[in-house]
Order: structure tokens, then C-alpha cells, then sequence
């Protein structure tokens, strides 16, 4: 991902953290010569030398599963909030832009077994069901229930690079009042988290 030197996140754990918050991604891999992507949640995980990983699963009907064979790179993203910035708010005039936050994440393929696969969706159920009036877990599933997992192919991503883009406005610094404020009277989800960013952004310049 092409990311000016200005908008280079290189804080690893705020990194992390934000793919922890947005962990419903897009996987991105080679099928018959074609980039084919498949959105679904990637949770990160820890292997068994302590090195963050990500962790998955497809249908195994979805072409794209033939082609997920071990060793092969892919590519995850990972969005964030994002919000159109007017030229308007600006004390000089210029253009207006884009604001957003964007992770992507290379790494290799690693086959899980259909035990592993069980217990990375155990953790994930887990993980969503806590804010659900009565939490359900996967280990209170039939058995026919639970052979659906033969229907799908789970996978383990060993991380080999990781690029952050957090564009926020940082080469507009003097506008960055008046750009938070706006962002706060659109009322949009998105804008106002960017509205955070950019007010958090800002005190640690």
C-alpha cells in the first residue's frame, strides 16, 4: 500500500490494537491469475513461539479455498473510520481530501486442522457473544450442528509484514480545530471517530 512517510503509522501496538477493534476483514489471494477477496472476520492470535498471527476460515466452496494452499502469501486489509475532508474548512485554500485509517497485512498460509478450526471458532464466538443478553458457545451445539465445520477450510496467517496508513490530516495542523469541529457537526459515526483521531493525533505532535 503506498503510504506517504507523513501518514506511516509504526506505533506496533496501537497497530495491533486497532486490528483487535476491526477485525472483520478482507482476504486477498490469487485465483486462475484473477485477485479474488473474501470478507470475513481475522482475529489476531499468538502462536506457539509467541509471534502474532491471524486466524480464519472460508467455505470450502468458495474458489478461492482451492487456492489456499500452505506457503502461499496473501494479503488481509483492515478498514477503519473514514471521512470526506472539505476544502472549505481550510484557512488557505486547497483542495479537499480523504481522511481514514487502513491496515494491510501480508503473511503465509498454514492449513489448520478441523480441530484447530473448532477452537478458533470457539474464542471467536466467545469473543462476540460477550455483549448478547443470554451468550450462546459453540460448545452447547449438537454434533450435527457442529459438523458444519467440515464445510469449511480454517486457515492460520503467519504475519510478514504490516502496513499502517492513518490519515489525518497532519499536514493541515493549523486547520485542525476547525476541521474537528466540522467533522462533529456531520453527525456521522465515521467522521466523528475521525474527529477523535485527528484531536488525539494532534496532542502527541
Amino acid at each position: 500500500m503506498y503510504t506517504p512517510e507523513h501518514y506511516k503509522q509504526t506505533d506496533h501496538s496501537k497497530i495491533i490494537d486497532f486490528i483487535k477493534q476491526n477485525g472483520f476483514g478482507i482476504l486477498i489471494n490469487q485465483v486462475n491469475g484473477k485477485p479474488w477477496a473474501t470478507h470475513i472476520p481475522l482475529e489476531l492470535d499468538k502462536d506457539e513461539n509467541n509471534q502474532d498471527i491471524l486466524v480464519g476460515h472460508i467455505a470450502r466452496v468458495n474458489p478461492q479455498a482451492k487456492n489456499l494452499e500452505s506457503s502461499n502469501e496473501v494479503l488481509c486489509i483492515f478498514n477503519g473510520p473514514h471521512s470526506y475532508i472539505s476544502s472549505s474548512w481550510y484557512k488557505e485554500e486547497e483542495v479537499p481530501t480523504w481522511d481514514y485509517i487502513a491496515v494491510h497485512v501480508y503473511g503465509k498460509i498454514a492449513i489448520q486442522s478441523e480441530k484447530e478450526v473448532l477452537n478458533a471458532m470457539a474464542k471467536l464466538v466467545d469473543k462476540y457473544e460477550q455483549n448478547s443478553k443470554k451468550p450462546d458457545t459453540i460448545n452447547s451445539y449438537s454434533e450435527k450442528t457442529l459438523r458444519q465445520v467440515k464445510g469449511v477450510i480454517g486457515f492460520k496467517i503467519l504475519i510478514s509484514d504490516i502496513q499502517a496508513t492513518y490519515k489525518l490530516s497532519q499536514t493541515r495542523t493549523e486547520d485542525h480545530d476547525n476541521i474537528i469541529n466540522e467533522l462533529k457537526e456531520t453527525n456521522d459515526a465515521g467522521a466523528l471517530k475521525i474527529a477523535e483521531e485527528i484531536k488525539e493525533s494532534s496532542s502527541n505532535l
